[in-house]
This record gives C-alpha cells, sequence and structure tokens, in this order.
C-alpha cells in the first residue's frame, strides 16, 4: 500500500539535495547529495567506492578511515560536504595501478589481515602514521618528547599505539606491527605466533 504522501517526501528530499564537488583519488566526482550525508555514505553509495567499510558507523573502530589532505580521518564522522576541495585519498587511490603500495605488498606479505574487513582502513592509517613521524609527531608513549622516534627506531609499542584507533575483529595485530616494520626497513619477527606454554 502506498502512502498518500510519499511523492511529496521524495520530491523534499530531492530539493534539499545540493550539488558536491568532491576530489577523490585524483578524480574529481560531482554529486547530488543532502547536507547530512557522511562522507563515508557518499563514498560508497553515490560514488561507489565501496572499499572503505562501514563498521561501527560511530568513529570507534577505524574500518572506514581514508585519507584527506594526507591526515587520516573516520569518513563516518564528517559530512561530505565539509570536504570539498580537499584531496581525498581512499583505499582505490593507494595503488599505481596494478602495483601495489609497499603497504598493501606488506599486508599480504606478513599476514597482515584476515577476514580483510578493516584492511582498508588499517592501511589508510599506516600511511598516515609513517606520514605523522616523518613529520616529528609523537605519541601517547612516546618516552621523550623532545626527541621523537625515527621510523627505523619506532618500537612496537609506538607501531600499536599509533594504529590503537583502528581495530580487527580477527585479531591480526601481530602482522599488522610486522607489515608496518618490514614498510620502515625493520626485521619483522618470523611469521610463526609465537605460543607460550605455562605450567599450572
Amino acid at each position: 500500500m502506498q502512502l498518500q504522501n510519499q511523492p511529496e517526501i521524495v520530491l523534499a528530499e530531492e530539493e534539499n539535495q545540493i550539488p558536491l564537488t568532491l576530489d577523490i583519488n585524483g578524480t574529481t566526482h560531482t554529486v547530488q547529495l543532502e547536507p547530512r550525508v557522511t562522507l563515508l555514505d557518499a563514498l560508497r553509495e553515490y560514488l561507489g567506492l565501496t572499499g572503505t567499510k562501514k563498521g561501527c558507523d560511530r568513529g570507534q573502530c577505524g574500518a572506514c578511515t581514508v585519507l584527506i589532505d594526507g591526515q587520516r580521518v573516520y569518513s563516518c564522522l564528517t559530512l561530505a560536504i565539509m570536504q570539498q576541495g580537499k584531496p581525498i585519498t581512499t583505499i582505490e587511490g593507494i595503488a599505481n595501478g596494478d602495483t601495489l603500495h609497499p603497504l598493501q605488498t606488506a599486508f599480504i606479505e606478513q599476514e597482515g589481515f584476515q577476514c580483510g574487513y578493516c584492511t582498508p582502513g588499517q592501511i589508510c592509517a599506516a600511511i598516515a602514521l609513517i606520514q605523522e613521524v616523518e613529520q616529528g609527531c609523537v605519541s601517547a608513549v612516546t618516552p621523550d618528547l623532545t626527541h621523537p622516534p625515527k621510523l627505523p627506531e619506532l618500537s612496537d609499542l609506538e607501531i600499536k599505539e599509533r594504529l590503537s584507533g583502528n581495530l580487527c575483529r580477527c585479531s591480526a595485530y601481530n602482522g599488522i606491527v610486522a607489515a608496518m616494520q618490514q614498510v620502515i626497513g625493520q626485521t619483522p619477527p618470523p611469521a610463526e605466533a609465537l605460543v607460550l606454554v605455562r605450567d599450572n
């Protein structure tokens, strides 16, 4: 049964839409959106860029992480209208054609993913992590705030803290840290998991 006022509701929604121009992965996209549409929904529902995942939709899991002006952003917490004129990079724009980004290769080689759902956000966050360290940013676990760590000396603790906003439901954290270590020039631990046996 169709409601009598349904056409008016649809018309009202169309009237509220405005044209937005978004620069995504080096390509300009123009879409008609309501001002309240999040960047995440604009990417997935309007532009077909489904690599960015919708997890919690509340900024708590990091699955929707993208890069805006080179900085990591939870796309579920920002409106698309706020990002006009800014360069947006999603997981679809990380590789160079058929050549994977070094972090994508490292995630494969170090088994930094299992189901893969969180992987796009993890990789975007890891790229931002590298840029942040190169810019001299410190973290909550940096021991000496006057001497920010360099990439080759980044500790496991630093990597884990700096990626703590991205959750992995499969718990592939060891592989994620190893992938980061591989990319920044460290020697990751062996792929075999360390099992601690405790006698009771």
